[in-house]
């Protein structure tokens, strides 16, 4: 018979495993174990740490979702988080859409859990949200505000009064869409539609918002509906004044700053004082290429709740300790 283990013969294992059931299983503390066994409670300790370290006594967590608990506690702690839900690794196959619709699972699930009756949840467009959405089968009558207008050249189904409408239909709740472009060609139009009944009973919901729901880009292509919406030339201008990250269409540098580009003035969308109001902000951020933008955004304080998956995670890590 092998004598692994630390090296402990039949009857030390025995002993150690009875110790350990009596802490771990029946809730008995040090000293009552110390008293039972004839031991001192500092012994009780080193036993059940050297049951630990040899493999005798395993723990596990069977969590309800497939989150990476390790790399969530450090990104939680590394950032100063309220929540950091890591997703477990898929494989290197794994396609963005696939990924996506894992990571809205996860916010749905959460969404679900955290919600009240008194909240005032704010939505943000992002494909990511949608699927959340879709994901979500119940939820407390509540307000459901578009935090910004909609893209232009997204179908239907991808459009954030869509959106919005599907989770209030869920909930109960009321609606508060924005019935209009994101990104407008100058201030006075965006002046004017500010000033449209709907639009302006949407946008003052903005300060009594409780909860909000957004997904991070990255300044550059592919990966921020307002870098694709704008024309090369204010793309570059933006990228100059040091914009690294968007957030319902408010930009922040590398330092987790809100910078002011001109651009606030000609976009329907909520400011970012107001986001940095709201008392909880669930953040998608996933993705490599995204991951400078998800650690200038993290810095800014908005964020309370990160959702993100392993390769983000890690490189997130980097950044904290670099």
């Amino acid at each position: 018979m092998s004598k692994k283990r630390g090296a402990q013969g039949l009857d030390q294992s025995v002993q150690a495993a009875s110790i350990a059931r009596r802490f771990y299983v029946l809730g008995q503390s040090k000293i009552e174990i110390a008293e039972e066994f004839g031991i001192s409670r500092f012994k009780v300790a080193r036993i059940l740490d050297i049951a630990r370290e040899t493999g005798l006594v395993r723990v596990e967590f069977d969590l309800p979702a497939p989150v990476q608990l390790d790399l969530s506690d450090e990104l939680r702690t590394a950032y100063r988080l309220e929540r950091a839900l890591v997703l477990e690794r898929a494989s290197a196959e794994e396609s963005r859409p696939a990924l996506r619709r894992r990571i809205g699972a996860l916010g749905a699930e959460l969404l679900s859990e955290i919600v009240t009756e008194k909240d005032v949840i704010g939505l943000s467009w992002a494909r990511s949200v949608n699927v959340m959405t879709e994901a979500i089968r119940s939820l407390p009558p509540c307000p459901i505000v578009q935090l910004c207008g909609v893209q232009a050249g997204m179908d239907m189904h991808d459009r954030s009064v869509e959106t919005v409408r599907r989770l209030a239909a869920v909930s109960g709740g009321d609606p508060y869409p924005i019935y209009g472009p994101l990104v407008l060609p100058d201030r006075r139009t965006a002046d004017i539609l500010r000033g449209q009944p709907g639009i302006a009973e949407t946008f003052s919901r903005f300060r009594d918002l409780t909860k909000a729901v957004v997904s991070i880009g990255a300044w550059q292509a592919g990966e921020s509906t307002v870098y694709d919406a704008l024309p090369e030339e204010q793309q570059d201008a933006i990228s100059k004044r040091g914009a690294k990250a968007e957030v319902a269409a408010q930009l922040f540098d590398e330092q987790g700053n809100a910078l002011s580009t001109g651009l606030a003035h000609h976009v329907l969308a909520i400011s970012a004082e107001e986001l940095l109001r709201i008392p909880e902000v669930i953040a998608f951020g996933y993705a490599a290429p995204k991951a400078e933008a998800v650690a200038a955004v993290l810095r800014s304080g908005m964020v309370t709740t990160l959702i993100t998956e392993a390769e983000t995670a890690e490189l997130l890590l980097e950044l904290a300790a670099g």
